[in-house]
């Protein structure tokens, strides 16, 4: 508690305690944090609780929640007990599902009707920043945010040199769930080894080659990697690559897919988690948001590892994913502005993503909890941690990125496409940069 009023102590009666919190990505000078109440002591039950002054003199406040399906019981409970630390105030606070992929089409759509506080991924934040509907987090809050997460998060959560957002998690990629009954911790190195012993239990792998969110690991894997933005911030920007050795990944791939026809299939990653319960699947590629899900539907048999590796011409190459994280937003074009900023800086502080971790299984973007039993002897969080020394960061991706790498995956595991023709597989991979970059 005395960490962070040493901090927060120094800026409430200055005029930017909350500069920048009514609007988008401009800075303001107006002091909305000024009040009568600027003598209250702080309170509350954790380090993410501030002083009554920041409230300056707003009051029954009305505010909107955005949260995952996953997270919502847990978001309105983490709230009642918010509404507990600031019992002074007066507040109507209601939780809407509403899935962080499309948080920002939402707030983009109509902000002035969009939720006050939202959960969005990384890759969301510029085009969030760029159209003016996320406020800047609180000036007298950055110092506090950026010294209890994770550097990575902290970078990944600013722009133009300012933070914008507050750090969720730092674990949002996949992994490879399994049974262990049938899949063991040698099968599930290699994805050979783990179709083959799907096949022979008769279950499925489930993998979702349709979503761009996944299907890049086939050309993530290949070699066409992303790398931020061109100069005109629009453009994705792809690293070099041998576009010979790529065809011969991603033909690697759909030779691997048709021999194992039956049994690599791809669906929703949702149909992994019903897989297990009702005993058609033996592994497959899902995310930590769905952990708790699986678990509960494997028990004893649950088994996790980073993604597996392909052989290539002889030789393994690890399955190279998409990671990024996950954040807490501040509408600014909220009517309780201030308001917001104190319930996001309280909903991504250390007890609350503690609770994440406890309840749902997210990993934690606070240091304190990343140092906690509960993430270091955590499976899924172990293997996700592992992933990421193998993938591309989820931020700063083109708006064009998602629907052509869908294609991609695709056309690999169409039953009509030909694994053994180079040409079209050059052309499929020529085509899909091609679209993604809006060169054609």
């Amino acid at each position: 508690m005395k960490k962070i009023l040493a901090i927060l102590m120094a800026g409430v009666l200055t005029a930017t305690a909350f500069a920048g919190c009514g609007g988008g990505g401009e800075s303001s000078n107006t002091n909305s944090g000024s009040s009568s109440n600027s003598g209250s002591n702080a309170t509350g039950v954790n380090a993410s609780t501030v002083d009554y002054a920041y409230f300056g003199d707003e009051d029954n406040i009305k505010l909107k929640v955005w949260a995952p399906d996953a997270a919502v019981n847990l978001v309105k409970q983490q709230i009642e007990d918010f509404k507990k630390a600031y019992s002074e105030k007066k507040f109507d606070i209601t939780v809407v599902a509403q899935g962080e992929s499309d948080a920002a089409t939402q707030m983009l759509n109509d902000a002035s009707a969009a939720a006050d506080v939202f959960s969005f991924p990384s890759d969301q934040l510029n085009k969030l920043v760029d159209a003016g509907v996320i406020a800047p987090v609180a000036k007298g809050f950055t110092e506090y945010v950026t010294s209890e997460n994770s550097e990575d998060t902290v970078k990944a959560g600013t722009s133009k040199d300012t933070l914008y957002a507050y750090p969720e998690t730092n674990d949002n990629g996949y992994y490879m769930v399994y049974d262990n009954t049938v899949v063991t911790e040698e099968d599930a190195k290699t994805l050979e080894g783990t179709l083959a012993a799907c096949q022979k239990a008769g279950k499925k792998f489930i993998f979702d080659a349709g979503d761009g969110f996944y299907a890049c690991t086939f050309a993530f894997t290949a070699g066409a990697k992303i790398d931020g933005l061109e100069e005109d911030g629009i453009t994705q920007k792809f690293v070099d690559y041998d576009e010979d050795e790529a065809v011969k990944t991603l033909q690697a791939f759909a030779k691997l897919i048709k021999e194992y026809k039956g049994t690599f299939t791809s669906l929703n990653v949702k149909n992994v988690a019903s897989g297990f319960k009702n005993g058609t699947c033996g592994a497959g590629v899902d995310g930590s948001w769905d952990t708790k899900v699986n678990q509960d539907s494997l028990g004893e048999k649950f088994g996790a590892a980073k993604l597996p590796t392909i052989n290539v011409d002889g030789e393994d190459k690890q399955l190279v994913s998409m990671f990024g994280y996950k954040y807490i937003g501040v509408n600014g074009s909220s009517k309780f502005p201030n308001s917001a900023q104190i319930l996001a800086l309280y909903l991504s502080g250390e007890e609350c993503q503690k609770q994440r971790t406890e309840e749902l299984g997210w990993g934690p973007s606070n240091k304190n909890v990343q140092q906690d039993k509960l993430v270091t002897e955590s499976a899924v969080l172990n293997a996700i941690k592992d992933q990421s020394q193998n993938s591309c960061t989820q931020v700063n991706i083109a708006s064009t990125f998602w629907t052509p790498m869908g294609n991609l995956g695709n056309k690999l595991v169409a039953e009509e496409w030909n694994p053994d023709d180079a040409d079209a597989t050059r052309k499929l991979l020529q085509d899909t940069i091609t679209n993604i970059r809006d060169e054609g």
